[in-house]
């Protein structure tokens, strides 16, 4: 092996073995966070779907990301709404996802 394809073997073991380095913590809550309902506009078009309570994991909590129009990646695809699941250490929010 030569100089270069060391170096580039050595670089790629090196980013291999660091792993991801984003966290995947889950954010439990025993209330849910407060957020004021948004007034619903006219949709940009009649395939649009509104999305009403939806939340975003920011900085160890959960923000508001709710109340916005949203257009179906395919002609069939069906919004599911997010909703709160219940576990034994407290809430956790499940996003809504098109089907």
């Amino acid at each position: 092996m030569n100089n270069s394809t060391k170096k580039i073997v050595l670089g790629l073991a090196i980013a291999l073995s660091c792993g991801p380095l984003t966290s995947s913590a889950q954010i439990y809550v025993r209330v849910h966070p407060h957020f004021d309902a948004v007034v619903r506009t006219a949709p940009p078009s009649p395939r649009h779907v509104w999305v009403d309570e939806d939340w975003h994991e920011r900085h160890g909590r959960y923000e508001y990301a709710g109340g916005y129009w949203a257009a179906p990646p395919r002609p069939a695809a069906a919004w599911a709404p997010g909703h709160w699941r219940q576990t034994r250490r407290g809430d956790v929010w499940v996003g809504g996802h098109w089907r």
